[in-house]
Parts: C-alpha cells; sequence; structure tokens
C-alpha cells in the first residue's frame, strides 16, 4: 500500500476542480445539498469528478481538528500583547500545550506557542484572524501540525 503525502497549498494555487469539489463536500455536510447530484450541480462539476477528488480534497481546519498544533509569532515587545494573544486562544478554546518565547531584540520576539485544539469552537483560520488583528502581531503562522 502506497503511503499517502499531504502538502499544505494555498487555495488560489489549486486547480478550480479542487475547490469545487471542497464546495461541493461543504454543501453536503451543512445540508445546503442532499444529494451529490445537488452538490455537483450547484458547484458547477461532475459526479465522476466529485467522486474522482472527495477523498483527497479536505480543508486545512478539518484536517487540523483535534490536534497539537505549533504557532510562531513575531510579536512587538508591548506590555500585555503576549496576554492579549493568550487570551484569543483561551476565548477560542485551544488547550495552550508549551509556550515558548525568545528575549526580544530590536524590539521584537519571536514566540511559538502548541495547543490543542479538540475543542476549538472556529476554524484554524479565524483564530490567526483574530491573532493577526491584535495590534503589536507583526507575523502569525501555522508552524507544524
Amino acid at each position: 500500500m502506497k503511503v499517502p503525502k499531504y502538502y499544505i497549498v494555498e487555495a488560489s494555487a489549486l486547480p478550480e476542480v479542487f475547490l469545487k469539489v471542497a464546495e461541493a463536500k461543504r454543501l453536503l455536510q451543512t445540508g445546503e445539498a442532499t444529494t451529490v447530484n445537488d452538490a455537483t450541480r450547484l458547484t458547477g462539476i461532475s459526479r465522476s469528478a466529485f467522486y474522482k477528488y472527495r477523498d483527497a480534497v479536505l480543508p486545512f481546519q478539518n484536517m487540523m481538528h483535534g490536534r497539537i498544533i505549533t504557532f510562531q509569532f513575531l510579536l512587538h515587545d508591548r506590555k500585555g500583547l503576549l496576554s492579549s494573544l493568550l487570551s484569543i486562544f483561551a476565548e477560542h478554546k485551544a488547550n495552550i500545550q508549551t509556550i515558548n518565547s525568545i528575549v526580544p531584540t530590536n524590539g521584537s520576539a519571536v514566540v511559538t506557542i502548541s495547543a490543542e485544539t479538540i475543542d476549538l469552537t472556529v476554524p484554524l483560520e479565524e483564530l490567526l484572524s483574530d491573532v493577526r488583528q491584535l495590534s503589536g502581531v507583526i507575523k502569525a503562522e501555522v508552524l507544524a501540525g
């Protein structure tokens, strides 16, 4: 048996059919479409394309649900910023396992946080978006998962 290989790819770089398969799967999951015929008609793909790719296309947040994710942040050295960042994790029920920070240099510091995401109340992208909106966050990304 061949072991699958996975890649994280920005959605804009994917062929349109993959995006439509992901959308069709979402429509079925949410009940907006009740059959594969409905979902493929609404997304404009053939049923054969849906069946060909359905098991290979999985949104990143679904893949990461319930796992320990390692985040890396570049933060300005500001009083209370790390506390605000941690509050966002708590608000969205990300269970923090580890926090590592280097001593700030040149007014900024790298902070690495590992968190369990099994109880996460929002998609991973939304958690990162909320963190990025904090004043003083220079960079926020998933390092590993």
